[in-house]
């Protein structure tokens, strides 16, 4: 097995509080802030392991930075699941792919009992003045920033019992509010909109009943509408009411059905388009908006749900693997006549996509994508190169080291800037050499490394992080 992997799907070191991590380069004056990231922070257990990448126990990871210094803390996202599984050695709750190793009669109780994870691991975002660590399930988790201690449960909606929502939420900051998806699964399930204001009150924007739902990872936010991708992957809602297997396991890929494009006014919460097109996949959503009749939707996209098996962890650990390419493409939805095409802007892998959302989400004259992708001479093993694509001109800009492994860039732009790559990139970066982790400082513009901060262990493959302008 290569050593990278023995590395990233493992397990932490240790839970570390660090106040000066040694840094190469010089940081910015202007770049003041916490960098949180979210991932596993375990995938072996005592007596059992995790099966899948997204799969583990959630762990939180602070970077604060400040006059140029850089302090580093880590702590595992207190919950139900982690402290069963501590105390146990075992998996007591069901997670993306792995489920609790039960009985015959333990699988009856199941059906009663549903034990489902708590460890939210994927995102974080701060909401109603709230910082939280998000997950796929209901269970979204409060933190406190300056210890990372849980606080609570945080639910999208007080009354209403969801099942399942998207990672990735919708921020209209000249409106103040907060768009989220959540699906609930019945006889009739449905996936409905909600939106969420400063104050931490609710409303349910609109909803679409459907009798088997589609797996979705995030969703669109334009000026006008919320934008639902329903992918033919899709799920008997009562074979997660059974729990034959874990959870993803029970959606099917059905490409006869086509990838259909719900639009739902944000206004009214009526659905004012469904159109199908060639069937695809998508975890993210990138950026969405209106030129007229025309809907425009940036997405990450595979030609199936391939990408999902190729994260189990027994695949992974397989260094002549190869990740199953992602491209970024552009979908055009006529509105008023119904009709839909899309043409690919670039055909390499681009997984983890990232920009300057804060000033262009919604916007139809932003320019420019970050994420992370593969070299092409290093085709096989993890993502390993970052990459910066033009949407203008077709032109792109990498970042490439022999042996290290970035995650997610997330882009902070300078406070003055009038262009709108004016500003940094940041990666926590797995060195394979090393065995350890460093946070990645790039130049946004032409992607040349500013500086970096070596961090005293090596951090799992993680996926999505926050950066806020305070120091927590």
């Amino acid at each position: 097995m290569s050593k990278i992997f023995d590395l990233g799907l493992t397990k932490s070191a240790s839970e570390y509080e660090t106040e000066n991590l040694s840094v190469k380069g010089k940081i910015p004056n202007w770049l003041n802030g916490t960098l949180f990231r979210n991932g596993p922070g375990t995938f072996k257990l005592e007596h059992e392991n995790y099966r899948h990448w997204f799969d583990g126990l959630a762990m939180l990871h602070k970077f604060v930075i400040a006059n140029g210094k850089v302090s580093y803390s880590n702590k595992f996202l207190e919950c139900a699941a982690y402290h069963e599984a501590i105390a146990t050695g075992r998996v007591r709750y069901s997670e993306y792919a792995t489920d609790p190793t039960r009985s015959r009669l333990g699988k009856i109780f199941a059906v009663f009992d549903q034990r489902i994870t708590d460890s939210a691991k994927v995102n974080l975002a701060k909401i109603a003045g709230k910082y939280l660590a998000l997950g796929e399930t209901s269970k979204q988790l409060e933190f406190d920033p300056k210890t990372m201690d849980t606080l609570g449960i945080f639910n999208y909606e007080k009354k209403y019992k969801q099942h399942i929502t998207t990672v990735h939420p919708q921020f209209d900051f000249k409106e103040k509010t907060v768009y989220q998806l959540v699906t609930r699964f019945g006889r009739v399930s449905h996936y409905r909109f909600v939106r969420i204001f400063e104050s931490g009150r609710t409303e349910v924007v609109g909803e679409i009943p459907v009798s088997h739902p589609s797996y979705m990872h995030s969703f669109g936010l334009s000026p006008n509408y919320l934008i639902l991708t329903e992918f033919p992957l899709l799920v008997q809602p009562l074979a997660l009411l059974f729990q034959i297997k874990p959870f993803i396991e029970n959606f099917k890929w059905k490409p006869k059905r086509g990838t259909v494009f719900h639009i739902m006014e944000r206004n009214s919460g009526k659905v004012i388009a469904k159109i199908k097109t060639d069937p695809f996949f998508a975890f993210h959503l990138i950026n969405a908006y209106e030129k007229g009749d025309e809907l425009i939707v940036d997405i990450n996209g595979y030609p199936d749900a391939e990408v999902i098996n190729a994260f189990y962890l027994d695949r992974m650990r397989d260094e002549n693997s190869e990740i199953p390419f992602g491209d970024l493409r552009r979908y055009k939805i006529n509105l008023k006549t119904k009709r839909i095409s899309h043409e690919i802007l670039f055909d390499e892998c681009l997984e983890l996509s990232n920009f300057d959302y804060q000033r262009f989400n919604m916007k139809a004259n932003y320019q420019f994508v970050y994420g992370v992708t593969i070299n092409k001479n290093k085709r096989q093993g993890f993502y390993n190169q970052l990459v910066k694509f033009d949407l203008k001109n077709g032109k792109t800009k990498t970042w490439f080291e022999e042996g290290s492994y970035p995650g997610e860039p997330i882009f902070v732009g300078k406070p003055d800037r009038s262009k709108e790559d004016d500003g940094v990139l940041m990666s926590v970066i797995l060195d394979e050499t090393k065995e350890r982790s460093y946070l990645l400082i790039l130049d946004a513009e032409s992607l040349q490394e500013i500086a970096r901060a070596e961090v005293p262990q090596a951090i799992l493959f993680g996926y999505h992080g926050a950066f806020w302008e305070e120091m927590l």
